[in-house]
Parts: C-alpha cells; structure tokens; sequence
C-alpha cells in the first residue's frame, strides 16, 4: 500500500462543481505544507473553476549546510555554491512521492492533464524533476525562486516537451541568485521547452503583484 506524504489540502470551488483541477505546491527548505496555504484566495482564480490545491510536508532530514540540523526538506544540500551539490538520489526519492501524489489525483477523477505542479526554493527543484520527468501529461509547471538541480535531458519525457513553464525569480534573492533561475530558463529553452520567465524586485519570497500573476497564469493553464 502507497504511503503518502501527509498534506494540506484546500479548494477553490465556488459553484460546488465536481473537483476536475488540482495544483500540487511544494515547499522550500524548512518549511510546511501550509507555507503557500493562505496564497490561494489572493490568486483571483476564475469562479467557475473547482480546484484541489495540495501542498504536501517535506520529510524530516539532516541538512548539511545547516550543520546536519533536522528539518523538513526535500534532499541535503551539500554547498551553497552557484554549482552547488545536492543529493541526487534524494530528489529522485522526493520526486516519486509527489508522483504518487499525482496518481492519487488521477484516480480521484482529475485527468493527468489538468494538473500543475509547483514549487518554491528547494520544492521548486523537485517539481522540476517531477514535471520534465513524468510519463504522462501534465498541464504545467511552476518553479518559483529555484534552480535547475539535476539537469539530465536523457530522463525527460518527450510527451511533457510542449507544457507551459513559469519560472518566477527574485532580483535580489540572496538564498538562490536570480542568476540561477535565469541559467534554468536558458538551459530548457534551448532545449525546446515553452518558458515564461518573470523576475521581481524582491528577495527570496513571493509578492503580491507575483501571485496576481500567478493566478492570471492558472487560469490560463488549466
């Protein structure tokens, strides 16, 4: 039996329509489920959409660059360098939870294809490897204030090669350089993928003039 990742779960779905529509939202490093929780009645979603957001709990992991604290993440990191490790093996582990998470939705009545996967900071690099990676199709992708951690074009699924990809970035991000997030966005384009790429004045967190556009985004994608 599939053990799931414990999750938060919230709707948007004014008109009590059968839920057809999910978002699967990951956190970054230190983080919860319910992180990105309140963002959804901010996103101006269209009133006759029913939506299943699901932002799930990083497990507990020692974090090197924190001195081996335990804490929720999605894998260790190792550096905080521009060419930074990560643990590689991990993220593959983390992707295929949020896979099953997919699954779930799919048996629960929502098509493959419309379903968004996000994330921010570490979350963001997962939904990177669970999106570019996953064999069915998908109705989008979200990386927000994150980086491109395995960038292996072997594994990527030609099936996913046309989904809308929206990669949001802060200027003045000090955690994951904007520098970063810009790499990410020339290394897929090159590869043929459909990139929509934003930058804000901001550090490492969201906006209200982002998650507007966010919104404007979703409803478009699904």
């Amino acid at each position: 039996m599939t053990q799931y990742l414990k999750c938060v779960i919230t709707e948007h779905n004014p008109s009590n329509k059968p839920i057809d529509k999910s978002v699967i939202w990951l956190h970054g490093l230190g983080a919860s489920g319910h992180d990105f929780e309140p963002v959804v009645p901010e996103l101006g979603l269209n009133k006759d959409m029913a939506v299943r957001f699901i932002f799930p709990h990083a497990p507990n992991i020692p974090v090197t660059i924190n001195g081996g604290m335990v804490m929720p993440a999605w894998y260790d990191i190792l550096e905080m360098s521009l060419e930074r490790k990560v643990d590689v093996k991990q993220i593959e582990t983390s992707a295929a939870a949020i896979k099953d998470l997919i699954q779930r939705e799919i048996e629960s009545g929502v098509n493959s294809e419309n379903i968004v996967i996000a994330g921010f900071s570490q979350g963001g690099a997962i939904a990177y490897q669970v999106a570019l990676t996953y064999p069915q199709r998908l109705a989008g992708l979200m990386a927000l204030s994150t980086y491109l951690a395995v960038d292996d074009a072997s594994k990527y699924t030609a099936i996913n090669k046309d989904i809308p990809i929206k990669i949001d970035h802060g200027t003045q991000d000090p955690v994951v350089p904007v520098l970063l997030g810009q790499r990410a966005n020339d290394t897929l384009t090159k590869q043929g993928y459909n990139i929509e790429f934003s930058t804000y004045p901001m550090a490492h967190q969201v906006c209200l003039p982002q998650i507007k556009a966010i919104g404007k985004w979703l409803n478009k994608v699904l």
